[in-house]
């Protein structure tokens, strides 16, 4: 009888694992650089696939990716994932009425496989590398695309005050330093916890809270939209900002309007397929098709053109398995984690 293999180990991070082997701001932004770069040839992952439970405006989505690394991969530990081949797939859930029993509407975890096995290597809490993922993505849109005006801080205005404004606080800092920010959301009690953290994160100047998002969007160079999902759809036109401004949108069409992209002198998503796909289940009614994905436009070194640019970022799955390789990668190096029986 052969004798018996042993399996590779299941490690399950929590969410204070996952923030304490989280990598650090530089790596953050080279690691969301190199997932949109990575989606012009070298993955391959569906768009999310959604089913809606009870309540509704629930959901529940699907996000597997396969990046197809330089190395080739077959380790069977996380650094497989940043140097060579990933897999791996997030699955989260929205039940937006879980807030009144006091629960996170938004939940998820990301499944990291061994590339060459296919055999579970982690299960990850995955609340803390959607936060972080997608500010990153966010910073390497404005690094690239956001205009500065010499003699004056860059003006940026936030829409929406909740856990992607805070993720995305010392990322603004760190790609427009020395940036004057001002914060919208329906709830000012929000917008003003908001500010007072803004006020404390290095490379953010100055603060204020505004009453109403036209006028926080009123004169900003770079506009950053991430309202809940909810009432408010597409109200954001192109007369609402200057002829120059960068908007990014982290959620969807709730603020941007399907104009001001069609206007736009350059407009960007993160994965073309994926945003296609939202556009004609509705998500995204009368948007025009995008120029190019962001990856593409970094790796062509299209030059920020000097009229208005949206960038669209949907969230992609290949990023969750590209910061969670990495998150493995230095759990495994501390021995943080629980490993769980087969």
């Amino acid at each position: 009888m052969a004798p018996a293999v042993a399996l590779p180990p299941l490690r399950y991070l929590s969410a204070e694992d996952v923030i304490a082997c989280m990598p650090p701001l530089d790596e953050r932004l080279t690691l969301a650089e190199r997932t949109m770069r990575a989606l012009v040839a070298d993955a391959e992952l569906p768009p999310k696939i959604a089913v809606h439970p009870r309540p509704a405006g629930s959901f529940a989505h699907a996000m597997p990716a396969y990046l197809r690394g330089p190395a080739g991969g077959g380790e069977v530990h996380g650094d497989a994932l940043t140097a060579g081949d990933g897999l791996g797939m997030k699955w989260v859930t929205g039940f937006p009425d879980n807030g009144a029993a006091g629960l996170p509407a938004i939940a998820a975890i990301v499944v990291l496989n061994d590339p060459a096995t296919g055999f579970a290597l982690a299960i990850l809490d995955g609340g803390p590398i959607t936060a972080e993922r997608t500010a990153a993505v966010s910073g390497v849109a404005i690094r690239a695309f956001a205009r500065r005006v010499e003699g004056r801080p860059t003006r940026v205005a936030a829409i929406g005050a909740g856990t992607q404004a805070r993720s995305h606080l010392p990322v603004l800092g760190r790609v427009l330093p020395g940036l004057s920010l001002t914060i919208f959301d329906r709830h000012r009690d929000r917008a003003e916890a908001i500010a007072t953290l803004a006020a404390e994160t290095a490379g953010i100047e100055s603060v204020a809270v505004s009453a109403d998002a036209r006028t926080a969007v009123e004169g900003a160079d770079v506009v950053l939209t991430m309202a809940a999902f909810g009432p408010v759809r597409q109200v954001m036109t192109s007369d609402w900002t200057g002829p120059e401004t960068l908007v990014v949108a982290v959620d969807y069409a709730t603020y941007v309007a399907a104009e001001l992209a069609a206007a736009a002198d350059l407009f960007l998503v993160d994965d073309r397929p994926q945003f296609l796909a939202n556009r004609e289940a509705g998500n995204f009614d009368d948007y025009p098709d995008p120029a190019a994905t962001i990856g593409e436009a970094l790796i062509a070194g299209t030059v920020r053109p000097p009229g208005r640019v949206v960038v669209s970022h949907l969230g992609v799955g290949l990023a969750d398995v590209v910061f969670g390789g990495a998150i493995l990668a230095a759990a495994e190096r501390a021995g943080r984690g629980m490993i769980l029986r087969r």
